[in-house]
């Protein structure tokens, strides 16, 4: 059989995914000004999308190591297709809260599967392999965002962005498969480990500042000039995923939990530079090490408890973004409001958490974070 159909499945469906989280910076002014509301209250969109998408990834994981990604992949492309033809649709911010939510289900679900369609068909490059599907989680906004950032307002774009959805999506998913005999620890094993629940606070502190920088460049980043500003929204997502099977090779060989701890430093030296109103350092630092971190986290789970059930174990795990989501926009705008300096400074403790937590996983199993042979 030959598995490098499922790696350009993935990559396409990551391509989309990414839509949701590294395109908000280039909608979130579109959408402000379309739904006449303030920061706090668009900013609660992307908190909602962090929730959603995150609380039901786990759940759509069950189905597919059960079942097979096939069914629910084509269901959770349709759900993502509505979050963007409901928001075109949307005549007030109440109901944008309700279809993004509905949309945000289907992408965490997505991108569980695709993550999963490289982690189970290549346990033994798990981490270029991910890095590779992952590539489209940053690629296909960059790719759109200077379109929708000359948007003059968001229901163009959501329009066309939610038809290709709805038409490619199910067929995409309709192609895909997991392997058969795999190994691996249960949900109901994993989650009374301490290990499990020291990579869990880990990511979510490391997800603060690259959620910070997902959401809220453009209020971090208001002194820019405006093409520069653009510049950097439409590089941030293009390093968070082009760099993905960079840093998934060197884990292959350095070892993935040893390099996610790498990436946590980096992204906590890229939140320091805030402090130092560096905002373009600080976007390039956080770009270049965050979304290879988060595609890692998947790694970390699959490598230590198996990928049997890495969907569903990853998607448990990743629920640690909707935290993460919630702390790194809504927390941090109204941190904002009463500081910029202590929005920064909050952002950088969340940072050192994420490497301490990290740190203690090897601390406690270095066998199993050694260099990989």
């Amino acid at each position: 059989m030959n598995r490098n159909k499922y790696i350009i499945i993935g990559f396409i469906v990551m391509s989309f995914n990414s839509l949701y989280q590294y395109s908000w910076n280039a909608l979130e002014p579109l959408l402000r000004s379309g739904f006449d509301v303030s920061l706090v209250q668009i900013a609660l969109g992307f908190t909602l999308f962090s929730i959603f998408s995150s609380a039901f990834q786990p759940i759509g994981g069950h189905f597919a190591d059960k079942y097979g990604p096939k069914m629910i992949g084509i269901l959770s492309g349709v759900l993502s297709a509505i979050g963007f033809l409901g928001t075109y649709l949307s005549p007030n911010i109440y109901v944008f809260y309700a279809v993004w939510s509905i949309g945000s289900i289907g992408e965490g679900i997505l991108y569980g599967i695709a993550a999963n369609l490289a982690m189970k068909w290549f346990r033994d490059r798990m981490g270029f392999a991910t890095g590779i599907v992952s590539i489209g989680f940053g690629l296909g906004s960059a790719i759109a965002n200077p379109f929708i950032a000359m948007a003059a307002d968001y229901k163009l774009v959501t329009l066309i962005i939610g038809l290709a959805e709805v038409i490619l999506l199910p067929i995409l998913l309709w192609l895909s498969d997991y392997p058969p005999k795999l190994a691996g620890q249960a949900p109901k094993q994993v989650i009374l480990t301490a290990k499990f629940w020291l990579i869990y606070v880990s990511f979510v502190g490391a997800v603060v500042p690259l959620t910070t920088m997902s959401s809220e460049l453009p209020i971090l980043g208001k002194n820019l000039p405006q093409q520069e500003l653009i510049a950097l929204i439409s590089i941030l997502p293009l390093l968070s995923g082009g760099l993905r099977p960079f840093f998934g090779y060197i884990a292959d060989r350095l070892g993935i939990v040893r390099t996610t701890l790498l990436l946590n430093v980096l992204i906590t030296i890229g939140a320091a530079f805030l402090l130092v109103d560096l905002v373009p350092v600080s976007t390039v630092l956080i770009g270049f090490a965050g979304g290879s971190m988060i595609t890692l986290y998947f790694n970390v789970a699959g490598e230590i408890f198996g990928t049997r059930f890495s969907t569903v174990n990853s998607g448990i795990l990743y629920t640690g973004k909707a935290l993460g989501g919630a702390l790194g926009s809504v927390v941090f705008a109204i941190l904002y409001t009463i500081s910029l300096q202590l929005s920064e400074i909050y952002t950088v403790i969340c940072g050192i958490i994420g490497v301490i937590g990290i740190l203690s996983v090897i601390i406690m199993s270095p066998k199993q974070t050694r260099k990989v042979q």
